[in-house]
């Protein structure tokens, strides 16, 4: 077979990160310019209403930020090209911790999915039980029986998430450590997946986190709307940052870390966002936390919108918990310090949309364009073109998986024309809960 030696170096052109993100940035800076350029008869349409002050507030606030971040975005997924996950000669040991509270409706098939996950390396499953006031307890107990590699930590306390964690972490034996969540389903190869894809990654690495996607999205519209924002919102978030050696969340529901390094940060801190709060402590420590795009996991996404706007509220008031216990993070100098930058302006986005674009869609209604008209169409091609890049990267990934994209036209046409009207009023709750200091319980996940 003759090979084309020209096709084949230039498959071989290898960009470095830091050109990626010089690339991208100087995209996204030309196309916020034309945004402002075309946006200055709506600047000066509102202005005249509300004044100059407040009409920057709403118009960079509902379009131009916004704007800026879908093409950034956009163009970093579109020179994404990180390496293969390869098979390894011998698998590591790891340590599974499950944090279980009141879990007994789920409890038994999260234990059945990592029991067909046929890991070729040592493995040790330690599910903490959080002072359960249900049989969650008895239901490990009896599963002690048929699987051996299953451990049984049974807190008579209820103390939070973050202390049944560090409790279990206390008993691991394995270097490199794995945390699930306790109603969750991991697809047949997960493990082995976020195994290969951590050891592939760079030597700094001292976590990756997982895929979540929603298991119950069948139930009610609600979580075939989620199902959507988990499979193409969330995912381009990780992938991306992890692109720029920094994905900010190694979410508790299924990320691997490394023993030592856990110990060394002090293991998850207690607060409502242990996991965020965690996540940035490796950063501050000049650790790179890395995303598996491949290594899925399925969780029950919340089914009332009391639940979810709780859930939402818990990982907005995660994120300034995260800014309040490591304030110096901003100072790093590393590529991921631009994203945690990033998400000092999500304040100003959430009050823009929810107390500008929200009241701008009734003014509309009665046919007053100030706030929401034109110009708005403006945000359509970016976020377009980031749905659609997004998609066609995930449609490959579960090809490859042997999944399926479910057809769920319904959820989609709520998540692109209705999500924010809930996610954003409730990321301000969220604030506004670490602000006033309210209470923090476990929440939802």
């Amino acid at each position: 077979m003759i090979i084309d030696e020209s096709k084949r170096e230039a498959s071989q052109i290898y960009f470095s990160v830091q050109l990626k993100f010089i690339v991208a940035l100087i995209g996204a800076c030309f196309w916020t310019v034309f945004s402002i350029w075309i946006a200055q008869n709506w600047m000066y349409d509102l202005s005249r209403h509300i004044g100059h002050f407040a009409a920057v507030f709403l118009i960079y606030g509902i379009a131009i930020i916004p704007g800026f971040m879908n093409s950034f975005a956009a163009l970093s997924l579109m020179m994404d090209r990180r390496p293969k996950r390869q098979p390894l000669s011998t698998y590591p040991g790891i340590t599974m911790l499950v944090a279980a509270y009141n879990e007994a409706a789920s409890i038994q098939d999260t234990l059945v999915s990592i029991g067909l996950q046929k890991y070729p390396g040592p493995l040790q499953v330690i599910v903490i039980n959080d002072g359960s006031q249900d049989e969650t307890a008895a239901i490990v107990r009896k599963a002690q029986q048929k699987y051996p590699w299953l451990t049984l930590l049974d807190l008579k306390k209820n103390a939070g998430k973050a202390h049944a964690l560090n409790e279990g972490l206390k008993l691991a034996e394995h270097d490199l450590v794995i945390t699930v969540d306790a109603d969750s389903y991991l697809h047949r190869v997960a493990l082995i997946n976020i195994v290969e894809r951590y050891k592939a990654d760079p030597p700094n690495t001292r976590a990756v986190a997982g895929k979540i996607l929603v298991r119950n999205s069948r139930e009610n519209l609600l979580t075939k709307t989620q199902e959507w924002d988990y499979f193409l919102g969330i995912a381009a978030t990780k992938r991306m940052q992890s692109l720029y050696q920094g994905t900010l969340v190694a979410q508790g529901a299924f990320s691997i870390y490394d023993r030592n390094a856990l110990i060394e940060v002090g293991g998850w801190p207690e607060c409502v966002g242990e996991d965020i709060v965690l996540t940035w402590a490796l950063l501050k420590a000049g650790y790179r936390v890395g995303h598996c795009e491949d290594a899925c996991m399925f969780t029950n996404a919340p089914t009332t919108l009391k639940v979810f706007i709780k859930q939402r509220q818990r990982w907005a008031r995660g994120m300034i918990e995260a800014f309040i216990k490591h304030p110096t993070i901003l100072i790093k100098p590393r590529l991921s310090t631009f994203f945690i930058y990033w998400n000092l302006v999500f304040p100003w986005l959430d009050i823009a949309f929810t107390f500008g674009f929200i009241p701008g869609i009734i003014l509309a209604c009665f046919g007053h364009y100030w706030i929401v008209g034109i110009m708005t169409l403006a945000l359509l091609p970016m976020a377009f073109l980031l749905g659609l890049l997004n998609y066609s990267i995930e449609r490959r990934m579960f090809d490859d998986l042997e999944l399926k994209v479910r057809k769920n036209f319904s959820g989609f046409l709520l998540y692109v024309l209705m999500y924010s009207f809930l996610l954003q009023p409730a990321s301000i709750l969220g604030y506004l809960d670490e602000l006033l200091r309210t209470r923090k319980t476990w929440g939802t996940k």
